[in-house]
């Protein structure tokens, strides 16, 4: 330099420039490389002239100046990055990148140089600019005034520079003509990532945050795939700011979702690395250059936005350098070899048992509290704060809108809007637009970008899907659309768009209820709902009579516990019956559900339904034949009685008859008439119920349909019984047992052994009472019959309070009374009874003992209670018991005597003349013998034994001294506890 050139003192503005990749230019160029750095030189030097700038150094492709005027300095960068950008260069590739830093210190110059920390500084923050990029430090900015016209700051935060201890505050000159994107600054931040700053906190997720990490820590490639919305990035992120320390190449943020181009991806994640394109050379092979000899963590977000090309850039990084790893966040997977896929579940809705909230209700409780400016939601709200999360299927985002929502709305009014997702959770809301950077704005947004991705047999399938409530099988989905879906449904499920839920039986296939509100939107949009529903309703009614038959097509005893998870589709079956398809279909599918309507406690909604059907039938002159129309009264008069509306019940009884003698149908007049006796005796004409079920009786039996009267059989018995005729019931009832156990809908119920049962009682006799109720309870609970369940409890509640057990008593009495009351039972004919026999048992107990043991039956659940009334100790079993004294005559038996087979044997037994194959139990009458109904095999009481054949003598030969009735014979086989005979 010439030592004529005036040096400033003072506050001096230094300004370092270099071409960033000069290397690469030269050796891209060769000997053109010359005269493009003679031009580079020349641009920089008339502007440095033109600002009245010392040249202090010049180097190669570096400058070193000196400025008296910070605001002279910004002027002539600007100029010179404007002359470099505009020059006619060569080719593009030629064009040098030439990246400048400025910093003002006070400095005086000494023998044509400054030897000043100040001039080291300056040279870092051009270190730490890109090639067009402007950087300078926050005391240039203090003294750069005014800024050249047209010019601004742009604040980049606080970097720590290499080589100095503090941290600098770096700017970025943004004018018109210089470009404004760039990574970050090349500085030497102690914290290596780039992860997004969350503004909210984290909830929840401890258990799916723990074995992410573990995947992460053992995989290099892990993508945490799930539905939009689902909370992918945010768990990632967090879980990625754990791991910072365990990187010390850093861990690297990019996001796709703003990729509107494939070849844009490398180009994104080598931003998000700060790195910038080399001439001539691709970037994915700078990419795989730097990322060689490193360690780090790239975490790819929104992956799903550029698929192909985005596994593309996976796969050479990985395969480039053995310390990079990739967290990616998608809504399906790349399919690239060693990667790991970790389906992220929706947050839990179920409360853990420790008591504390479910993650779901702990989101919206966080959130609902910021929404409404830091008041948390009372606890009185805390129930609907649960069937929101509910219905949004534990869906972070939804549950984020769901909070905003709080401000204007209860959690009640919230709740009660959420049949349709989008739209509760949208209104009000600006249209967010078209593009990806927007799609958390609104669920109608972020769940229209997934559809959009999808080709037209998917998308046909997802809108269709939206009509069942619940997972389907494959076969399900097959029928619904009559041809093979396994390709769409696969789409849909590596889309994330269905979840598929494998188990040992094949997979099921299920929407998250918001994406399942979208898709039918689109379903209506497609103007295909009618056809859709209708097949809906179809298969409903298909499911309906399947759950009656076995695997061979024949009739099978019916339980109510295979409808439980039919619940919802029928009842949205039945919804699309009553207001926009057929009345006929969904009375078919209320009477199909007859008893477990009832035994659910939900006998009033099905009269709501039937109620809403008859209006739908006469609103579209649909007609409804008699004989379904008989049925469909017939069983709201059912209904009526279940629910204590003993009018309504009389007048739908009747208008059912009245239909019914228009079939000309014997058989279902007698079912209809068998159950006129029910309101009678519910209005306490007991007299006239007995009459009733007489004639009734009578009647059929002249048409020959007697076994379509059971019912008035099972009411009369019950009458004769509540009179205190007890041989005339006994007898009923012993001629309706095969009647009841022909008929798959009823045997289930075990009326008969629950009224033998009640005359056992009547008569004192505890061990018939005893067997007869625990068949009763055990089939019923066995089948599902919830509500009569608790009729038996009750029955065995009064055995152990005659059999000296009050505490028991009082237990199952509060544990029926309490379960009985939550089904919405009635008191019905024996309901005096069950009371005179409970205050016999809380005049024993006492006020503070019976209610202690009454309260700890309430708490008990049906299952429970049935446990503890089946653990009763059978009376022969007693320690007190006389059954085995020695010297008792064996002519006292005048019951049965049970005998027990073995797995796959076959007793014949007498009581119904039919064969039971498997572990079961038959009867011999007082008087009979084994060889009389073809019983053989070995017989143990206590340490005495024997043998049966077909020829033996009378049952009791051989044991001295012990009742017939207590003997149990074991066909070849210990098989004491074989299940009842039906």
């Amino acid at each position: 330099m010439s030592p004529r050139i005036h040096l400033p003192a003072g506050w001096v503005t230094f300004v370092f420039t270099d071409i960033e990749g000069s290397t690469r230019l030269a050796q891209l160029l060769g000997p053109d490389y010359r005269p493009v750095l003679w031009e580079h030189r020349r641009l920089l030097r008339r502007t440095i002239v033109a600002t009245k700038g010392a040249e202090l150094l010049t180097e190669g492709d570096s400058f070193f100046l000196a400025f008296a005027d910070a605001s002279a300095a910004l002027t002539a960068c600007l100029a010179a990055q404007r002359a470099l950008t505009n020059h006619d260069w060569p080719t593009p590739d030629a064009t040098p990148r030439v990246r400048m830093g400025l910093h003002t210190g006070w400095a005086e110059p000494r023998d044509g140089e400054y030897a000043s920390a100040e001039v080291h500084r300056a040279a870092r923050v051009a270190a730490a600019a890109h090639g067009g990029q402007v950087l300078c430090s926050a005391a240039t900015v203090q003294h750069a005034a005014p800024l050249p016209s047209g010019a601004s700051l742009l604040d980049l935060g606080l970097h720590r520079l290499r080589g100095f201890d503090d941290r600098e505050r770096l700017f970025q000159l943004t004018a018109p003509g210089l470009e404004r994107q760039f990574p970050r600054p090349r500085t030497a931040d102690a914290v290596a990532h780039n992860l997004p700053t969350q503004v909210t906190s984290f909830v929840g997720r401890q258990a799916e945050w723990a074995e992410l990490r573990r995947l992460v820590e053992n995989n290099r490639l892990v993508t945490v795939v799930g539905a939009g919305g689902s909370g992918k990035t945010r768990l990632a992120v967090e879980l990625a700011a754990d791991l910072v320390e365990s990187y010390p190449d850093g861990v690297w943020f990019v996001d796709l979702a703003t990729v509107v181009e494939p070849g844009m991806v490398a180009c994104a994640v080598a931003a998000g690395l700060g790195l910038r394109r080399e001439p001539g050379r691709s970037m994915m092979d700078t990419l795989v250059e730097y990322a060689a000899a490193r360690r780090m963590l790239v975490l790819l977000d929104t992956a799903d936005a550029q698929l192909p090309a985005a596994a593309e850039v996976i796969s050479q990084l990985l395969a480039g350098g053995v310390g990079v790893r990739v967290l990616a966040t998608s809504r399906e997977s790349f399919g690239l070899p060693g990667e790991v896929v970790w389906r992220i579940p929706p947050l839990s809705v179920d409360s853990p048992v420790t008591g504390a909230e479910s993650d779901a209700v702990a989101l919206l409780l966080d959130r609902a509290t910021a929404a409404r400016g830091g008041r948390r939601p009372d606890p009185a709200e805390w129930v609907d704060l649960r069937r929101v999360v509910r219905r949004l299927d534990g869906l972070p985002l939804a549950i984020e809108l769901a909070a905003a929502r709080l401000r204007v709305l209860s959690v009640g009014q919230l709740a009660d809007r959420l049949d349709d997702v989008p739209c509760a959770l949208d209104t009000g809301r600006d249209d967010p637009g078209p593009g990806l950077a927007m799609r958390h704005r609104t669920m109608q947004a972020n769940l229209s970008w997934s559809y959009q991705q999808l080709g037209a047999g998917a998308a046909r399938l997802l809108r269709w899907l939206a009509v069942f409530t619940g997972p389907v099988d494959l076969a399900t989905v097959e029928w619904l659309l009559e041809d093979d879906q396994l390709d769409p449904l696969s789409v849909l499920v590596e889309k994330s768009m269905v979840l598929a839920e494998p188990d040992i039986g094949g997979s099921t296939y299920r929407m998250l209820d918001p994406i399942r509100a979208y898709a039918a939107g689109r379903l209506a949009a497609a103007g295909e709902e009618q056809a859709a529903r209708n097949r809906h309703v179809a298969w409903s009614a298909d499911a309906v009579r399947r759950l009656g038959s076995g695997p061979d097509g024949r009739p099978v005893t019916l339980s109510l516990y295979a409808f439980d998870p039919l619940a919802g589709e029928l009842r949205t079956a039945l919804r699309w019956c009553a207001t926009g398809g057929s009345a006929r279909s969904g009375l078919a599918l209320v009477v199909g559900l007859d008893q477990w309507w009832r035994e659910r406690g939900l006998a009033g909604k099905g009269r709501l339904w039937l109620s809403q059907l008859y209006d739908r039938s006469a609103e579209t002159g649909e007609r409804i034949p008699d004989a379904e129309l008989a049925v469909g009264y017939h069983t709201h008069s059912l209904h009526a009685g279940a629910d204590g509306d003993f009018v309504e019940e009389l007048r739908f009884s009747q208008r059912a008859e009245a239909v019914a003698r228009r079939t000309g149908d014997a058989g279902l007049l007698a079912r209809v008439l068998s159950s006129r006796a029910a309101p009678l005796v519910d209005l306490g004409q007991l007299a006239q119920a007995e009459q009733v079920c007489r004639e009734v009786i009578g009647w059929a039996q002249r048409q020959d349909v007697v076994d379509d009267a059971l019912f008035a059989v099972l009411s009369l018995a019950e009458l004769l019984w509540c009179r205190g005729a007890l041989d005339e019931a006994a007898e009923l009832l012993g001629a309706a047992r095969p009647v009841e156990a022909s008929r798959p809908a009823e045997r289930g119920r075990r009326t008969v052994d629950m009224l033998l049962g009640l005359v056992a009682l009547a008569r004192g006799d505890l061990i018939a009472a005893h067997e007869h109720l625990s068949v009763s309870l055990r089939s019923r609970m066995a089948h599902g019959f919830h509500r009569r369940a608790c009729d038996t409890l009750q029955a065995i509640a009064v055995r152990c309070a005659a059999g000296g057990d009050p505490l028991t008593a009082a237990r199952l009495f509060g544990a029926a009374q309490a379960r009985g009351a939550a089904l919405g039972s009635v008191p019905g004919i024996n309901g005096d009874y069950f009371a005179r026999w409970q205050a016999q048992v809380h005049g024993t107990l006492g006020d503070v003992t019976f209610d202690r043991a009454y309260g700890e039956g309430t708490g008990l659940g049906i299952r429970e209670a049935a446990t503890v009334a089946l653990g009763v100790e059978h009376p022969d079993l007693a320690a007190d018991s006389t059954r085995f004294a020695a010297g008792v005559a064996p002519s006292a038996f005048t019951g049965p005597l049970e005998v027990a087979s073995p797995p796959g044997a076959a007793t014949s037994c007498p009581e119904c003349a039919g064969n039971h194959p498997g572990r079961s139990r038959a009867r011999l009458r007082s008087g009979e013998e084994a060889g009389q109904v073809g019983l053989r095999g070995n017989w143990r009481i206590g340490r005495q034994e024997g043998q049966v054949g077909e020829d033996a003598g009378p049952v009791t030969a051989g044991v001295q001294g012990v009742p017939a009735r207590s003997i149990r014979w074991a066909l070849e086989a210990d098989a004491l506890d074989g299940l009842d005979v039906e």
